[in-house]
């Protein structure tokens, strides 16, 4: 006998009750507006900065890091990632132009090394190449950020305050096309509900996770955790790194801001689709049960409430209008986060199904051996006979 609505609509409610309540506030999405204080002596800090291929953004990205108005000892390491379009010459001239020809450093990476991803390879190869400065704090940052000129400063007086060893910023994403715009604010929303920010905070909660454009960390935390090569194999690299701090008893930070920029745009939704696949099954430990039960979650979750509120006017309205209003109005906050009209609070579930494709789309890239894709290299290939399922997720 099918399912009466009543019980249906109770499903999605519930959910909406729990992540409205009990998920850490993930939807109050606010930007980090802290006012650095001087110090009595600022830190000195490197800046590694992982490129691959990278020659439409690095010019702007060394930019940024040159006009830091940090009032320590700052110098930055571009790691060159066997770049095959110049990205090296590129962020010489922009060292060049800008005066810090002699605070900027290119490193050529050594091949990748088997059992690396790329990323990784490229940071250690920075940290490595940093270890003479002996700085007290390492920046990675992505050679697609630009960053504002305090970022750096707000940054290192957060950390030297909290006593944090790790400090992130998730920068603003480009929402300017529709693609982005449908799709990037929920990408945003979907990683705060999984890593909640007050948890990531909070020394009790097991909840770890960081925003790899823009880490600050500090230098004495990498031998305790065994350093980059103690995550080399990890895809989700940046909540490795947060994981592996805070599992050490680290003390780790999250927040958000609009004033350090991404330059990566995104104009197709085949783009946004790789850019969630490449990390989506890596994210369920590439299981098929939990593939199965994400899949379940999404429909349950964004979009029973909209079938039955179609399927079923008038029927247990209160429980699915409840519903709705929940997931519109936490969404919304992301929406004017962004400067987006407020009817795009509505498009949620549209994203949701979207994000099931991609993640359906991940899993059988990973069961072909084309998964955690990275300029080019396939990241998390299915292992004959065993699955690469992260340590400890």
């Amino acid at each position: 006998m099918p399912l009466p609505p009543t019980f249906l609509a109770a499903i999605p409610l519930a959910i909406w009750i729990y992540l409205f309540l009990a998920r850490g506030n993930f939807w109050r999405v606010h930007e980090d507006n802290l006012e650095p204080k001087s110090l009595e002596k600022w830190p000195s800090v490197v800046a590694v900065v992982p490129a691959r291929n990278e020659a439409e953004t690095i010019s702007p990205a060394v930019a940024s890091l040159t006009s830091q108005d940090y009032p320590g000892e700052f110098e930055i390491i571009v790691v060159d990632e066997q770049s095959e379009d110049g990205t090296a010459a590129l962020a010489q001239e922009a060292a060049n132009e800008t005066g810090a020809l002699q605070r900027v450093k290119i490193h050529c990476a050594a091949p990748l090394a088997p059992g690396w991803t790329g990323k990784l390879w490229a940071l250690n190869e920075g940290v490595s190449a940093a270890a003479e400065k002996a700085p007290a704090f390492i920046w990675f940052t992505d050679a697609d950020i630009v960053h504002a000129p305090d970022t750096l400063r707000r940054l290192v007086f957060r950390a030297e305050r909290d006593s944090l060893d790790l400090a992130s910023l998730m920068v603003l994403l480009q929402a300017k096309t529709f693609p982005e715009r449908l799709l990037i604010p929920p990408f945003l929303y979907f990683f705060l509900m999984l890593y909640p920010p007050r948890w990531i905070a909070d020394q009790k909660s097991r909840t770890a996770g960081a925003a790899g454009g823009c880490i600050l960390l500090r230098r004495n935390v990498l031998a305790p955790i065994g350093g980059i090569a103690s995550i080399r194999g990890e895809v989700i690299d940046d909540c490795a790194l947060a994981r592996a701090v805070k599992k050490s008893g680290g003390r780790i930070w999250m927040g958000l801001t609009r004033a350090s920029v991404s330059l990566r745009s995104y104009g197709t939704f085949a783009g946004i689709r790789d850019m969630i696949a490449r990390t989506a099954f890596t994210q369920l430990r590439y299981s098929l049960f939990l593939l199965i039960a994400t899949l379940a979650g999404l429909f349950a979750t964004y979009l029973l409430a909209w079938i039955l509120f179609f399927a079923y006017p008038g029927e247990a309205w209160l429980l699915v209008d409840t519903a709705i209003a929940l997931m519109t109005a936490t969404f919304l906050v992301t929406v004017k986060f962004y400067n987006l009209s407020a009817a795009w609070a509505f498009t949620v579930p549209v994203a949701a199904l979207f994000y099931g494709y991609a993640t359906c789309l991940s899993a059988v890239r990973y069961w072909l051996g084309r998964g955690g894709q990275w300029k080019g290299r396939a990241q998390a290939q299915k292992v004959s006979g065993s699955s690469q399922v992260p340590h400890d997720f």
